[in-house]
This record gives C-alpha cells, structure tokens and sequence, in this order.
C-alpha cells in the first residue's frame, strides 16, 4: 500500500490544486499497483515503491499512437507573398443611403469609413466617396488577382498592397456580382508571386487555413477544417458555398483559403455572425466557381451564362405525392417562357425537370447553377418526367436576354423589372394573410441579387404595409417618382424577418 505521504503528492501534484476526479484516479493507480505486485509475487520478485510507480509510469507512456497537431508554417511561408490587401475608394450611392436610413447596413462584415454627407435642398442624400478595405491574391505572375465584387463595388480607385509592403495601382477588369467575384489587374511587373486554383474540391473533415487582412492589420493566418459543402446562405442564385470552421474576421472578404497543398480550395466572402464576431462558421465561393468566372472576365470582362427559358419552383413533398413521384427532387417547370430555348424544345408547365447531361438535379437552384455554368449555343440532353413518365429531349442552351424577365406572369409586369413573380398572401396557402408571396424568383433578375427567395412574403415597401402585387408595384412607383434609387423592402422569410434595399429602376 502506498503510504499517505505520496497519496498526498498525487492529489495536489498541479500547483496545490486538486486535480478533478482525483480519487477515481487514485483508486486506477491502485488497481494497476495491485496487479504489478501480484505479478511480482508470482515472479518472486519483492518490490518497492519506486518500481512500482516506474512501472505505472511505463503504462502510461506506452507505444500508443500518437497524433501530432500539423504544422502549416511552410504552406504559410510558401503562399502568403500571393495574398495582398485592397483599399478601395468608392462612392456611395442612394440605394446605400436609403438603406442606412432604415437601419440596415449593406456593408456588414468590412471596416468601411464614411466620410461627411452632404444633401440637396430637398434634403435628399448626396454622394460621397467612402474608404474601404479587403483582401485578395494573385493568380498569374502578369498581374491578375481575385478579390469579392463587394469590396470593389462602385470603386472610384483601387490600390493593393504586397505583404512587403509594396503598393501598386489596380484597375477592375471585370465584376460578377451573382458570384460576388471581381477580378483586378495591377500593372509595374511580370513576375508577380502567384497561386493556383485547386483542381478538387475539398472533402468535409480536410484542413484548410484561411488568409487576409483583417482589420487591415496586414497579413493574417488561421487554420480548421471543411465542415460542409454547397450550401445555399440566401445570397444570390448561384449560392454554392463551402463552410469551414476556421475563424474568419471582418475584412478577410476576399481573401484566399488553402488546401495543405498550398492550393486555393475558396475565396473567403461571408461569415455567420449573430452577435458581430467571427463564430467560426464561414463561407468560400469554391475554386471552380472561381476559375469559370475569372476566365470570363479575363477574356471579355463580363460573364455570360445559359440560359433555357423557364420559371421554376422546388419539388416539395406533397408535389411529388401529386405527380406521382418516388421522392421530392428535381425542378418543377412552372411555366416555359415563349420563345424561350426550353419552350422550343417542347418543355411544358409541370414537367419536372430531373438530370442535365446525366448530371442529376436535386432542386431547382441545382437546375440554374447547372445550366448557367454552359456556354450559350451548346445542345444539352435533359431528362425530365411528365404524367408519371420519364422522358428525354435535345435543347439547344441560349444566352440570357438582359432585362427580360424569366416569367410571364401578370402580376409581375412592370417597368422595375426585379424578376419576380408575386401574388396576394390569402391566396397561398401557409402564407398568412398580410404582404405579397413571392412565388417564382428570376436567377439572373435584381430580385435574386439581392437574396429574395421563392416562398418569401413582401410584408412592406418603402415603410408602407402591402396587401398584394398591386400595392408593391405602386410603392415601387411612388419611390421613383421621388428619385429614389432604391427602397427598403421588409420580408417575412424562413429564417425570420428582414430587410433588403432593392432598386426602383434597372439599368
């Protein structure tokens, strides 16, 4: 038995505090002791305290693998010099100023700098240049480097600075605000430190360590893992974001994250953020995403996506009951455009849309990612199931007329063209009896810029209560006619409450 005095040193063996759950660990101690003494009684070997506890201590440092913590000094070495700072002078527009007006901050998650407003004699806001500052990367020695679309938006001039230290000029070479990439050029070298895109997408569980400048404290590094891929965070129409787990702060917009192979795997764009801090929950635009955008806007300094002509709606449970479907996927053609590539083809309203090219379409934003990433003039073969029936057809993919609107419904004509289609909340089911229920949404119109999405119920406009279609277009009017450039819209949306500032006019 092991005397108090070294019972004693076990408990207290932290600094004079007692370790927790100490007794348990002292009865284990003892129950190892007790069999290492029988073994050596059977042994005829006498032992002593010391053995004992050398041989406890053996126990604990047995040959049990161990995993060590990585080390990403040498990735960090290899790629920062590529990652640069963003300080954008832009002007704020109206729609910015409406927006502020009502309490919301379209620029959440950047360290913006207002400079002094100024207004008109009818007390209307005036433009005026602000600051700004965001992250980015090189990816050629030539000079070309990505940013976010939201750091450069409405930039008057754009300056980048080196991890030496270095500052140099850039201009935009093109934008793409549904993706929310931009690409810059900065001009003085061909022999500009550069990384490349990754080939693969990361798989959940893979770490990743994340770059930028926030703050604009200079370069900053932080590492965890791929926790989910694809997600749709409400965004825009082609949300496809990759989450990881490492802490990404406000001004890392921009920013490149890496695989261990030093390999760009996202562009770091958002955070979820309930309380205004970095919760580690963040969201990439993927490489690939990253690289069909950047090419475009290399070669013509816009992107151009397919198009085939159809409002769409998801697949729910009860849908599939009614057309009889084995499960609730694929798209649901609520109306063929005339004209359009899909109506040309022979698509009609309640086809469901199930495979493009064999690729399988799980919902109807998997249907516009996929048919906006092929280039207009391509014939495609779509799957698709009518009256309980699979069938295919050939269609001839177009490219997407600016301005028009994807839907011919009635109630969403109008001369603001935010490509949505609505109809009165007590007229669908489930949607209360207050606002106007957006029930189609245009992938490529202003509306889905701004992240309404189908299902989502216009409660207000412009702080006027709306009933339907009519009293929405007529607060859209009104706001026009006061040289508004945008107004403040309220919706009612799955996740709750919430405002979005969305133009009066397009163009």
């Amino acid at each position: 038995m092991m005397d108090e005095t070294k019972m004693n040193a076990l408990q207290y063996s932290s600094g004079g505090r007692v370790i927790a759950n100490h007794k348990a660990k002292l009865a284990a101690y003892a129950a190892i002791i007790a069999v290492l003494s029988a073994g050596a009684v059977l042994a005829n070997d006498k032992p002593t305290a010391n053995s004992l506890m050398n041989r406890v201590a053996d126990l604990s440092t047995s040959d049990a693998p161990q995993q060590a913590v990585p080390s990403f000094a040498g990735l960090v070495e290899r790629v920062k010099p590529a990652v640069v700072s963003v300080f954008v002078k832009a002007e704020q527009v109206d729609e910015v100023a409406d927006s502020q007006e009502q309490g919301a901050n379209p620029f959440q998650g950047l360290p913006f700098q207002f400079g002094p407003q100024s207004q008109d004699q009818g007390g209307h806001q005036q433009p005026h240049l602000m600051q700004a500052q965001g992250s980015g990367f090189f990816i050629s020695a030539d000079g070309y480097l990505i940013t976010n679309n939201h750091v450069v938006d409405h930039a008057k001039s754009v300056e980048i600075m080196t991890t030496d230290g270095k500052r140099y000029k850039a201009k935009v070479a093109g934008t793409d605000p549904k993706t929310d990439l931009a690409l810059l050029k900065v001009e003085g070298s061909s022999d500009f430190p550069f990384v490349r895109l990754a080939e693969k997408s990361p798989r959940i569980g893979d770490w990743v360590v994340a770059m930028g400048n926030p703050f604009g404290l200079g370069g900053t590094v932080t590492a965890g893992i791929v926790s989910a891929n694809g997600r749709d965070i409400g965004s825009g129409p082609y949300d496809d974001f990759i989450q990881i787990d490492a802490p990404i702060n406000k001004g890392n917009s921009g920013g490149p994250t890496f695989n261990q192979n030093g390999e760009v795997v996202g562009v770091n764009t958002a955070i979820f953020s309930p309380s205004g801090g970095s919760v580690g929950i963040a969201f990439d635009i993927p490489a690939e995403t990253v690289r069909y955008v950047s090419n475009q806007l290399r070669d013509s300094g816009h992107v151009t996506r397919g198009w085939i002509g159809v409002s769409i709606q998801p697949v729910t449970a009860d849908i599939a009951d009614s057309l009889g479907l084995k499960e609730a996927k694929g798209a649901l053609v609520d109306e063929p455009q005339d004209g359009g590539p899909a109506a040309a083809a022979g698509l009609k309203s309640q086809d469901v849309i199930v495979s493009v090219n064999d690729h399988e379409i799980k919902d109807g934003r998997d249907l516009a990612r996929t048919i906006a990433a092929i280039a207009p003039g391509q014939q495609i073969k779509i799957a698709y199931i009518r009256n309980g029936e699979r069938r295919s057809l050939d269609l001839d993919v177009g490219r997407y007329p600016d301005g028009k609107m994807a839907s011919n419904n009635d109630n969403a004509e109008s001369d603001f063209k935010l490509g949505m289609t609505l109809a009165p909340a007590d007229q669908v089911e489930g949607a209360g009896t207050h606002g106007a229920v957006v029930m189609n949404v245009d992938p490529e119109g202003a509306a889905a810029e701004k992240g309404i999405q189908q299902g989502d119920v216009i409660l207000s406009v412009g702080g006027k209560s709306v009933s339907g279609p009519a009293d929405v277009k007529q607060a859209l009017k009104d706001a026009k006619k006061a040289s508004k450039r945008a107004v403040l819209m309220q919706l009612k949306t799955a996740q709750g409450d919430r405002f979005v500032a969305v133009p009066t006019s397009q163009g």
